[in-house]
């Protein structure tokens, strides 16, 4: 294939949409740590507008800004819309004529019923064990012949996971399997910008900043899907971004994925069209409890090595289609479907659950630990902060399989004294994500 470009076809809604410009000679994504970050594309523009940097993901990432506080931002993205730099994120794309039934062996989506357009949320998955290695997105591009999926994973897992993907692909080569490859999102050693818009405006605001060109509507533009567009920039049509309606906080929203090249006007005009009373930017700290607030799990706190996603309360991503004996081909399937089935319904089960907890008095952090009513030690809290949104305490934690129901009351030890806890649904807000006029 050549190495200038790329020729991707989800389906077309803008002029001249095709072309998705990508670095053919290398897929290893270059390593950050965070004793040592690496600097996204929008370092520069965080700085101007006062944001407090520190280490994330190998990243120097912004925390907040001058204009809010944390909770400020938390709820201006509930009520409003606010602009997440995401460009830690490692972006791939994998295609080939055996790209489909790869990315089958290493998760367990169902990708053969995945149109084009269309997103799934997924996992890499460890053979025989079912740990997960990392959670990810898999967007289908393209159909056969190519088979070309863009696949996003988690910024401080890019050594591990790029090790990952290169001995399951030298694995799946040294078998007589069709050809597949796996490249890094970037253009001259620059990888892709990732932006993120989140909140009740953010269809105003990105329909708003379409090119005269971009065809869009975005009306039928429902969650989970992904499309071609264009912005008007000063500097005239920009390059063709691959925009997904989805995100981090439970809200809609969308994520750009623009050329490297672009990143910071992409960025600077969406804030100037929309301006400081629709827009502005957020940081960590308010995607952290927006993410919690949504039930959604953070890898290395809620996600890790040892852990299924049946443990997790993952099941979903698990099509019906990937439970039958006749494609059950992925990693860790001799240990995740036996799970599936509860130990009453003549199945494996599992001995823990990721739950929620509505904590009272002062907020569980990620170790503390949990409690029977009778003193019991049965579970850890992995994440948990106040909820700016309800005004309670709220955590994740994963507890003894038989203590995860809705209602039952336990205690979580914070700061050396028992508090108070009840275990609640998921998501602790109701999501807001498209799906179409009701």
């Amino acid at each position: 294939m050549s190495p200038d470009t790329l020729l991707a076809s989800i389906p077309e809604d803008t002029a001249d949409s095709s072309i998705w410009i990508a670095n053919l000679r290398s897929c290893k994504p270059t390593n950050q740590s965070n004793s040592e970050p690496g600097r996204t594309a929008l370092y520069d523009v965080h700085v101007k507008h006062g944001a407090k940097m520190v280490p994330f993901g190998g990243y120097s990432m912004p925390l907040q800004y001058s204009d809010l506080s944390i909770t400020e931002s938390h709820n201006w993205t509930r009520e409003k819309c606010s602009l997440f730099d995401v460009g830690h994120m490692v972006q791939y794309q994998c295609d080939g004529p055996g790209a489909e039934s790869f990315l089958e062996t290493i998760t367990p989506s169902g990708l053969k019923d995945l149109p084009p357009g269309s997103s799934t949320l997924s996992a890499l998955l460890h053979p025989v064990t079912g740990g997960i290695v990392d959670d990810c997105m898999v967007t289908r591009l393209e159909e056969g012949p190519k088979h070309l999926f863009y696949v996003v994973t988690n910024a401080g897992n890019r050594r591990k996971d790029y090790d990952f993907f290169n001995t399951a692909i030298d694995k799946w080569a040294n078998t007589m399997n069709p050809f597949v490859q796996l490249r890094h999102l970037e253009l001259e050693g620059q990888p892709f910008g990732l932006v993120a818009l989140q909140g009740p405006l953010s269809a105003e605001i990105l329909q708003t900043a379409f090119a005269s060109s971009c065809k869009v509507d975005i009306s039928k533009w429902y969650f989970g899907t992904s499309k071609y567009t264009t912005l008007a920039l000063p500097s005239g049509e920009s390059h063709p971004i691959v925009a997904s309606r989805g995100g981090y906080t439970g809200e809609d929203g969308f994520e750009l994925s623009v050329h490297p090249s672009q990143t910071v006007e992409v960025t600077e005009q969406l804030l100037k069209s929309a301006g400081e009373d629709k827009l502005r930017f957020a940081g960590l700290g308010a995607r952290d409890s927006l993410r919690l607030e949504a039930g959604m799990c953070l890898y290395g706190h809620d996600l890790d090595d040892s852990t299924t996603p049946p443990e997790a309360a993952l099941n979903f991503i698990i099509p019906k289609s990937r439970r039958t004996a006749d494609d059950i081909g992925f990693h860790g399937a001799e240990t995740i479907i036996p799970q599936l089935t509860p130990v009453s319904k003549g199945g494996k089960g599992v001995s823990r659950r990721r739950i929620g907890l509505f904590v009272e008095g002062a907020p569980a952090r990620g170790g503390a630990q949990v409690l029977s009513q009778d003193g019991k030690a049965i579970g850890t809290v992995t994440s948990g902060c106040p909820s700016p949104t309800l005004k309670k305490n709220i955590a994740m934690a994963y507890v003894e399989d038989g203590m995860h129901k809705s209602g039952t009351e336990v205690q979580v030890v914070v700061r050396g004294k028992n508090r108070k806890a009840t275990v609640t649904k998921m998501p602790f807000v109701p999501n807001k994500f498209y799906r179409g006029a009701m």
